[in-house]
């Protein structure tokens, strides 16, 4: 396996993991980047473009990251809660009229971005070509039941989230939220990536598919609590309602799909672009601009939900808009926030060590919050810190 780019002196056991991430864990092509106090210190790329392909995987190869894309929606509306534009503590109706239906009057902009909506399943599923439209994604969401009180307790919105965050963005700025991200986010940070891939670059973008683990990975081999199995195999329960809220699945390699802006799955990144994100949010940036300022960090970081997830059917924790560092989701230390990609994608912030991760892959396995190969390169990172 030829692996490609640079690790700065001290972060070689990250160049060594992502190595056996390919002998041994199966990855077909992958990407990893690290920043450190806002310097890139790793920045390493192996195996081929496309999940079922030949072509070699480039410097600036991108791909479909998944949820990692909800840690960007949720800078979106961080940066207008820090611009005076938006107010967390306003109900979502203030903004959003039509979402004061069914029960919703209440629900609050935090509750939102902490999954605490009540609103991770549409009784009517929409397909994806009705998903890519915002109209109908928002009109959907808006007019759904909560299938609990608003802000009481919390489930993962798998699909749902896009709609919730899209939408609000949308009455509060005018702007579709992609473009706000491209504005906003991605042009001010130096970041590849993108939530509504334009077409001048289709060709950077590899196929994705399902992987499964090789049979050397042993006990590397995941099998989730009889619950969890239970509540993925049961199509009334939350949890597979929540993941088809679109139905059928997306094809994530169509054109259309990628075209896109649902800013809960179909974010688009390159290993960098995912880490200089969360190096932006934290601190200054070689070539870049800082985006969150120290209070902001705090809001995206203190914990919002915890404890037993309606949807996921284990401990979760959030923040505003970030999975926080647990079991159900290992970050760098209890200081990091970010968000994963079902099956792959990772990236996050740790503002003690000033560290900003990110991983993407062409290759999805079943893990959904904790992949074990992203998950060998944050220990790998852990290791090169000081004790």
């Amino acid at each position: 396996m030829n692996v490609n780019g640079t690790v700065a002196e001290g972060f070689e056991p990250v160049r060594a993991a992502f190595v056996r991430n390919f002998e041994v864990l199966g990855d077909r092509g992958a990407a990893v980047a690290v920043y450190r106090d806002g310097h890139r210190v790793v920045d390493l790329w192996g195996g081929t473009k496309d999940v079922d392909g030949t072509a070699p995987w480039e410097r600036g190869t991108a791909q479909i990251v998944r949820s990692a894309t909800k840690g960007v929606a949720a800078a979106v509306l961080l940066l207008l809660h820090q611009r005076g534009e938006l107010d967390l503590d306003a109900p979502v109706g203030t903004y959003w009229p039509e979402y004061k239906a069914a029960g919703k009057e209440r629900t609050r902009v935090r509750d939102l971005l902490a999954h605490r909506a009540g609103v991770p399943v549409l009784d009517r599923p929409l397909s994806p070509a009705e998903a890519a439209d915002p109209d109908l994604g928002a009109a959907a969401v808006a007019a759904q039941a909560p299938v609990w009180e608003p802000g009481t307790e919390h489930g993962y919105h798998a699909q749902t989230y896009s709609w919730l965050t899209g939408e609000l963005v949308r009455r509060i700025t005018g702007r579709p939220v992609g473009e706000w991200v491209a504005a906003g986010i991605a042009g001010p940070a130096g970041a590849d990536l993108w939530l509504g891939l334009p077409g001048t670059e289709t060709g950077r973008v590899g196929r994705v598919g399902p992987v499964e683990p090789p049979a050397e990975a042993g006990g590397l081999r995941t099998r989730p609590k009889r619950s969890v199995a239970d509540a993925y195999a049961d199509p009334d329960s939350l949890t597979r309602r929540a993941f088809a809220a679109i139905t059928p699945l997306p094809d994530e390699n169509d054109p259309a799909y990628r075209a896109a802006a649902l800013p809960a799955s179909n974010g688009i990144a390159t290993a960098d672009g995912l880490a200089r994100f969360y190096a932006s949010l934290i601190g200054e940036v070689d070539g870049g601009t800082r985006l969150f300022t120290p209070e902001t960090v705090e809001l995206a970081r203190g914990e919002r939900s915890a404890g037993a997830d309606r949807v996921l059917v284990v401990h979760t924790r959030f923040g505003l808009g970030y999975m926080l560092h647990g079991a159900a989701s290992p970050l760098l230390s209890p200081s990091s926030f970010g968000h994963p990609g079902r099956g792959g994608a990772l990236g996050f912030a740790d503002p003690e060590s000033g560290i900003a991760f990110g991983y993407v892959t062409n290759g999805f396995r079943k893990s959904v919050t904790a992949d074990p190969r992203a998950q060998a390169l944050v220990r790998a990172v852990r290791e090169t810190l000081p004790r």
